[in-house]
């Protein structure tokens, strides 16, 4: 039985697992896929504190190698179920069930994905999906934002401080995000919106995006679109599911809790892009991380 069960192994959940081992309590990462999380989908990083310019796979494996040094063991499995037991929780993980006092969920969000032809190829190579992480690369240039909603506009909104035109893709007549902000950004010189349209390419040379293909949806007239970069913003995907029995969430599936990473269930804490927050940076979710630990191991201490 372990002290410590951390789901998922990005910045939230190896920052939770460095910060349990200097306080001496075992702990078992759980993460089913690549360690790191989203941030391995960046190939320059430039806002994470000490570091100038990092990639995110080189930052997740810095994270893994000081987690493991440290004595954290990590397991490469997809965890199905997390329950309450008499002697804490019982996270099932391939069909297996691990033990532990207290867990920490910190499986993350994934970003929604148009899911065409090529397009995971392109991410990092002229796909984006963060304009504060990414998009001082395209200073001066042109890129287009896919999507309509609050999330879109909020990413158009600060490409066009930088880009020299923004031009978003939305497949309704109308952008669907608070008004105010809409009428904000289209009050731009260098904004634009294709309404009705849908994205039915991508077109690249070289490994490197070039543009897109877009389709009208009432027409179905296809035009080619020339652009330096393209960044989907049609909302997240929490990795929420095998949770829902455990803990409470809100109508979009996030893990609930505040700033202190509790969750209404004792000794269950969420960390990370998983749970109710404004912010989801690897800073922050590093912040998460620490913040978690350091409460599950006062928990851990208390039984």
């Amino acid at each position: 039985m372990y002290d410590l069960i951390v789901v998922g192994a990005g910045p939230a959940g190896l920052t939770a697992a460095v910060y349990a081992r200097r306080a001496g309590k075992s702990v078992m990462v759980i993460e089913k896929s690549s360690f790191g999380g989203q941030m391995t989908f960046s190939p320059k990083i430039e806002n994470y504190p000490g570091f100038p310019e990092i990639s995110g796979n080189e930052l997740a494996d810095r994270m893994v190698s000081q987690a493991l040094g440290l004595g954290a063991e990590i397991d490469l499995a997809e965890v199905s179920a997390v329950r309450r037991t008499a002697h804490g929780f019982a996270v099932t993980a391939d069909g297996r069930d691990l033990e532990a006092a207290s867990v920490i969920i910190a499986a993350g969000a994934e970003h929604r994905r148009l899911g065409l032809e090529g397009e995971d190829d392109l991410i990092g190579k002229g796909i984006s999906f963060c304009a504060v992480c990414d998009g001082a690369f395209y200073a001066g240039k042109r890129v287009a934002v896919i999507g309509g909603g609050n999330s879109a506009i909020v990413e158009a909104s600060l490409l066009a401080e930088i880009c020299r035109d923004v031009t978003l893709i939305q497949n309704l007549p109308s952008l669907t995000g608070e008004k105010s902000s809409a009428e904000a950004l289209l009050s731009r010189p260098n904004v634009g919106v294709y309404y009705s349209s849908v994205v039915a390419g991508y077109r690249s040379k070289d490994g490197q995006l070039t543009g897109i293909r877009i389709r009208n949806v009432d027409t179905g007239e296809e035009k080619d679109l020339d652009f330096d970069g393209v960044f989907v913003a049609i909302g997240l995907s929490p990795a929420s599911a095998p949770f829902r029995s455990a803990a409470a969430l809100d109508a979009n599936g996030y893990v609930i809790a505040d700033e202190t990473c509790r969750t209404g269930t004792p000794g269950l804490f969420v960390a990370g892009d998983c749970r109710t927050k404004a912010v989801r940076q690897i800073s922050t979710a590093a912040a998460d991380g620490a913040t978690a630990a350091l409460a599950a191991c006062a928990y851990i201490d208390s039984l």
